[in-house]
């Protein structure tokens, strides 16, 4: 049965994975029959869909819209309640080895009169539970990416400068957002329209991202601020 479980994981994650000693046999019975379960429903639930290889994990309740805009690597999976909305111009495009957390959204319009740009992740990205990527404006991030719970993206914006105008009546922007790769991004962090991290960079929980930063940049705050750059020793 470890075996079983331990072939999977590899799968998915095209690496060496071993499992921790510690856990049960009764415990590992449950991923192993809740893995088969999401593999056989994440293959139903693919077709029509240009993907790598059969491997593609989906919980409970998920929903894939718009599955001719829809690319997937290899080594998909994706959670239980999790909504993916391709309807855009350049659709969502997954790398390999991909985890998408429990009640997550990927929003890729906001209105059909308009329609957005979409997203695109890159290989070896993970993000947590109820995590938010409204792509209108266009999201795009690199490799080796992990996310905390509830992060948030909104690339579009309201303008609201004429106050002689509604501002649901003033347009948006749509800059959208750019992720280096190798981020580590903490909980809590929403991502504004225009803004952007290099490679390397570390986003403290609950800051508020709305602009560009540098490679290797640590911030945090609201707005987000530099406090350090990784790979200087501060005395």
């Amino acid at each position: 049965m470890v075996r079983i479980l331990e072939f999977f994981i590899r799968r998915i994650k095209g690496n060496d994975f071993k499992l921790d000693k510690e856990i049960s046999l009764n415990y590992i019975l449950g991923i192993v029959i809740s893995m088969m379960i999401n593999l056989i429903r994440g293959n139903i639930k693919s077709l029509f869909i240009k993907k790598k290889n059969s491997m593609i994990f989906i919980g409970n309740r998920s929903e894939l819209k718009m599955k001719r805009k829809i690319i997937f690597g290899s080594g998909i999976n994706i959670g239980s309640n999790v909504i993916i909305d391709a309807l855009s111009k350049n659709g969502v495009i997954l790398g390999n080895n991909i985890r998408i957390g429990d009640y997550s959204r990927i929003l890729c319009s906001g209105t059909v009169r308009n329609i957005g740009k979409g997203i695109k992740i890159g290989d070896n990205f993970g993000c947590g539970e109820n995590c938010f990527f409204g792509a209108a404006g266009g999201i795009e991030i690199g490799n080796d990416v992990i996310m905390g719970q509830s992060v948030r993206f909104h690339s579009e914006n309201h303008i609201f400068d004429d106050i002689n105008i509604p501002i649901r009546l003033q347009g948006v922007t749509n800059k959208g957002i750019k992720i280096g790769n190798n981020c580590w991004i903490g909980a809590g962090v929403v991502f504004l329209d225009g803004s952007e991290l290099g490679e390397g960079c570390v986003v403290a929980s609950n800051s508020v991202v709305n602009k560009k930063f540098s490679d290797n940049s640590i911030i945090a705050g609201v707005p987000a601020k530099l406090i350090r750059e990784r790979g200087h020793i501060w005395i």
